[in-house]
């Protein structure tokens, strides 16, 4: 844990977490910023005694199921919203590599993505606004609550993927979908002569949810029983996930049927195991620390409060 773990303070909303910052500030303390606290090996070692937690920051402050947005503390794990929005036939695209019990703030800082992210939306579209605290102890409102209002957006997008060096996000105001009405997921065997074919497919009228090609490898090996071996030699296996009303859903499968041998899977047990297995390696690396950044970081976090050395610059 780089030592951070000597005192931990769990601030219960965002003013006294910018009471925190601001005595931070004057002592000349770092401060780790953590949600679940299931990441805290990734990117560079951070520089901080202190660390905050955001896990009280929790629970849905706002839902408007027929505007399909949310309103939710920081410290909401995805395992609650998708338990809130479930009942209204509804989601949260924010489906990240990991599982549900990371926190949404978490998710947004780290804009950590998933396999329906190119279909659903990265996190930086799902996040219509958030308040944070900067590095300063300033509480900051950026964005809004609903689709139509996007002032501050920039500011939003700012925030999401900048790991907590800018500030500390403490609610989100997301955009939430319909679930379809047929949700079905399918293993496709077929030719690697045909791979250029389904790529093809996944751009068409049709694309999918999901599509991932299945290399061999031990992340495939962790999900047999699930999803059946491959029985033609030379084939290529890809999952896929359909997701709509029964008629485009039928006709998907029928455009897929013309690529190979399709295999009906139980996509509530699949999807889980390839958010935890077949994940990238997680990381800051999109986060290039430039003279923008460095910019950035004297405008929101002079004092290099907030996580500080973890983007690989103090």
């Amino acid at each position: 844990m780089n030592g951070w773990r000597r005192r931990v303070h769990a601030p219960t909303d965002a003013a006294a977490l910018a009471a925190l910052i601001r005595e931070a500030a004057r002592e000349g303390r770092g401060l780790r910023i953590v949600g679940a606290g299931r990441w805290l090996d990734v990117g560079s070692p951070v520089d901080a005694s202190d660390g905050i937690t955001t896990t009280v920051l929790r629970g849905i402050t706002a839902y408007n199921p027929a505007d399909l947005t949310l309103s939710c503390g920081a410290g909401t794990t995805l395992a609650e919203l998708e338990m809130a929005t479930r009942a209204h036939d509804q989601w949260c695209p924010l489906l990240p590599w990991g599982d549900d019990l990371g926190t949404v703030g978490a998710t947004a800082a780290t804009a950590t993505a998933g396999p329906f992210a190119e279909r659903l939306g990265q996190p930086s579209t799902l996040v219509l606004g958030l308040e944070c605290v900067d590095g300063t102890g300033r509480v900051i409102e950026a964005g809004g609550r609903v689709v139509k209002n996007v002032a501050g957006f920039d500011l939003t997008r700012l925030m999401i993927g900048a790991w907590g060096t800018l500030g500390v996000i403490t609610q989100l105001h997301l955009r939430l979908r319909a679930r379809p009405a047929v949700d079905r997921t399918m293993v496709l065997e077929a030719p690697i002569s045909a791979e250029d074919a389904v790529t093809a497919f996944a751009r068409g009228p049709y694309a999918p949810l999901a599509l991932l090609r299945m290399d061999g490898g031990a992340v495939w090996a962790k999900m047999a029983g699930v999803v059946p071996a491959t029985t033609e030699p030379g084939a290529r296996r890809w999952l896929v996930r359909i997701g709509g009303n029964a008629q485009f859903v039928a006709a998907a499968q029928d455009a897929l049927a013309r690529l190979g041998r399709l295999t009906t899977v139980d996509g509530d047990a699949i999807w889980p195991l390839v958010r935890q297995h077949a994940a990238p390696r997680a990381g800051p690396g999109h986060w290039r620390w430039d003279a923008l950044s460095r910019r950035l970081r004297e405008r929101f976090d002079p004092q290099r409060v907030l996580n500080p050395g973890l983007l690989g610059a103090r």
